[in-house]
């Protein structure tokens, strides 16, 4: 599969990305970016998920592809790998945003996933050129991408101090949606996704909260 290098001004390039600060350029692509597809939102979440996070995952992405949207997610383990792997499982299509080239892809553990992504008609997207190894700082960068091309950003569980929550922020700033999945407030990975709701991101019980926002 043959990686495309496309600026802001190529016709190919996501009208949503085009809109924000800072629009990647260039952006790799692999596989099958749509620019006219501008139905897509960004889930993302812990690393470390709980059990209630793996539990609602499958209800969540089922419901979203079955409304026809494209997920955006990071590859990142924990969350974003169950999000990814939901999507294809019920027969959607996935993006994912890389914190490293596309000939580098990390984490490891995912190749076989970013091969299924590619294999089932989604696309795997880096901002960084194709040898690029991963970098701690490229992750909180790319996040903007993940937001950027999205209507909005779901966050499912977040601790206090978390990627998941810089990628809701820059939502914001980029005058999108950011929806969280409540928790307990018990849990270290419910302090970033209640905090979110009482910043006044919406509250998320079902997909329908979701969706109702986009009709």
């Amino acid at each position: 599969m043959t990686t495309k290098k496309i600026n802001p001004n190529s016709k190919d390039y996501p009208r949503l990305l085009k809109e924000i600060y800072d629009p990647p350029t260039p952006l790799y692509v692999l596989g099958n970016l749509k620019p006219k597809n501008e139905l897509m939102i960004a889930v993302v979440g812990s690393r470390k998920p709980t059990e209630y996070a793996k539990e609602l995952i499958p209800k969540l992405i089922k419901g979203l592809v079955k409304h026809k949207f494209t997920i955006v997610s990071g590859l990142a383990l924990g969350i974003d790998t169950l999000v990814h792997e939901e999507t294809l499982k019920h027969g959607g299509k996935t993006i994912a945003v890389l914190g490293s080239g596309l000939k580098n892809i990390y984490p490891k553990a995912n190749i076989d996933l970013a091969r299924s992504i590619l294999q089932k008609g989604g696309a795997i997207l880096s901002e960084y050129s194709p040898t690029t190894e991963p970098r701690p700082y490229h992750f909180p960068k790319r996040n903007r991408i993940i937001s950027g091309l999205s209507l909005g950003t779901v966050v499912i569980e977040a601790a206090k101090r978390s990627g998941s929550l810089i990628t809701a922020r820059m939502a914001l700033e980029q005058n999108r949606e950011v929806f969280a999945i409540p928790g307990s407030i018990l849990s270290l990975n419910s302090k970033g996704t209640n905090q979110l709701i009482q910043e006044g991101a919406k509250l998320v019980t079902s997909v329908k909260d979701i969706i109702e926002e986009f009709k």
